[in-house]
C-alpha cells in the first residue's frame, strides 16, 4: 500500500511522516514544493532506512505535477495549503490544488485524510463558553471572517462533493491550535502585538492546543481508523490552558513583555466603533477588528477530543511537557537583551 503526504515540508508534515514511518508504513511518497527547507523530512526519513521513501518536487497548483504525485497511491494526507498570503494565492494553493489533486485520482478509489482547521466551525454566534465538538454547525459567513477560514471551508466542502460522487473515503480531521519547536509563538487566540505592546484578548479563554507530534499522531489514528470513513475528528490535546496562563508562562519561561489585557467585552465595544467608523470613512481605517470577528476568534468556547479518543489516540506528549518545550525552543531564539 502506498501513502502520500503532501506538504510533507510544513511545521505538521515532518511530525507527520516521522509518526507514519514508527507506525509501520513502509511505502511512502512525500511531495514537497521545490525550494523548500527539508531537514525536519530529512531527519525524520532518516530515522527509518527500512522504509521506501519517495520524495518528488511538485507544485500540486499545477495539474500535471498534482497526477503525478498521486498516481498509484492508496492513502493520501492531504497537509498541503496556504495560511497566509494574498487571497487569490491561498485559494489557488488550497482550493484549485485540491481540486486537481482530486483530479489526477480520476475516479480511482482511496482514503484521503484531509487537514482542515478549527476555522470552519460558525461559533461566532454561539453563547460564551459553548462546547465546540464534531456537530458544531459550518461557518455560514466565512466572508466576515478571513481569507484562510473561507479557503479552508471551500476545500473541505470540495472534498465532501467529490466524496459524494466518488469511490473516496474522506476523513476530515481539525486541529485546533498546533504549537511546538519550529512554530509561532502565539496564536491570535492569546492576542495581537500591535503598536509595540501586546493586547492581551483571550483572557480566560480555554486555548485548544495540540502539540505538533500529538497532532501528528491524531491525523495517523484517523487515516488508519477502518470506522474513520466518512467521519470528522477534533484534535485537541488534555489538560489544556487558558490564554491568560499560556500568555504568563511565556513571559515567565521565555521573555518578560509589556502586556495589556483587553476583557471581552471591551472589545466588543471597541470592534463596534472600528466597524461604524470603517463603515462611515468609507474604509479610511480598516476593519481590523469586528464584532463577527472578535466573536469568531476571542467569545471563547470548550473544546471536546472524545471522538478521536473512540478510534484509540492519546496524546503523547502532556500540555506541561509540551509547552515547556516549545517555551524552551523559543528561548533559544530570542537573541541576548531582549
Amino acid at each position: 500500500m502506498t501513502v502520500l503526504v503532501t506538504g510533507a515540508t510544513g511545521f505538521v508534515g515532518g511530525p507527520l511522516v516521522e509518526s507514519l514511518l514508527a507506525q509501520g508504513t513502509r511505502d511512502l511518497r512525500v511531495v514537497a514544493r521545490k525550494g523548500a527547507r527539508r531537514e525536519r523530512l530529512d531527519a525524520a526519513v532518516s530515522r527509518h532506512p527500512e522504509a521506501r521513501v519517495q520524495r518528488i518536487d511538485a507544485n500540486l497548483s499545477a495539474p500535471a505535477d498534482a497526477a503525478r504525485a498521486v498516481e498509484g497511491v492508496d492513502v493520501i494526507y492531504h497537509l498541503a495549503a496556504s495560511m497566509r498570503g494574498a487571497p487569490a494565492d491561498m485559494f489557488l494553493n488550497t482550493v484549485v490544488a485540491s481540486q486537481y489533486l482530486l483530479d489526477g485520482l480520476r475516479g480511482r478509489k482511496a482514503r484521503i485524510v484531509l487537514v482542515s482547521s478549527f476555522s470552519v466551525y460558525g461559533v461566532a454566534e454561539l453563547p460564551r463558553g459553548a462546547l465546540v465538538d464534531e456537530s458544531t454547525p459550518l461557518e455560514a459567513h466565512p466572508q466576515r471572517r478571513d481569507p484562510y477560514a473561507y479557503v479552508k471551508l471551500r476545500q473541505e466542502r470540495l472534498f465532501r462533493d467529490h466524496a459524494a460522487r466518488h469511490p473516496l473515503e474522506l476523513v476530515v480531521v481539525r486541529p485546533g491550535v498546533i504549537y511546538g519547536p519550529g512554530g509561532s509563538p502565539f496564536s491570535s487566540r492569546v492576542g495581537l502585538n500591535m503598536f509595540g505592546l501586546f493586547l492581551g484578548l483571550g483572557g480566560r479563554n480555554i486555548l485548544p492546543l495540540t502539540y505538533v507530534d500529538n497532532c501528528a499522531d491524531a491525523i495517523v489514528a484517523a487515516g488508519r481508523a477502518p470506522q474513520a470513513a466518512g467521519e470528522t475528528y477534533n484534535v485537541v490535546d488534555d489538560d489544556l490552558p487558558t490564554c491568560d496562563a499560556y500568555l504568563q508562562a511565556y513571559k515567565k519561561q521565555v521573555r518578560p513583555m509589556r502586556s495589556v489585557p483587553v476583557p471581552y467585552p471591551v472589545l466588543a465595544l471597541l470592534s463596534r466603533g472600528l466597524e461604524r467608523y470603517h463603515a462611515w470613512s468609507h474604509g479610511q481605517l480598516p476593519a481590523i477588528f469586528t464584532p463577527y470577528k472578535s466573536a469568531s476568534t476571542w467569545g471563547g468556547n470548550r473544546f471536546d477530543n472524545s471522538k478521536l479518543k473512540a478510534v484509540g489516540w492519546r496524546p503523547r506528549i502532556a500540555t506541561e511537557e509540551g509547552m515547556r518545550r516549545t517555551f524552551a525552543w523559543l528561548r533559544e531564539q530570542t537573541p541576548a537583551g531582549h
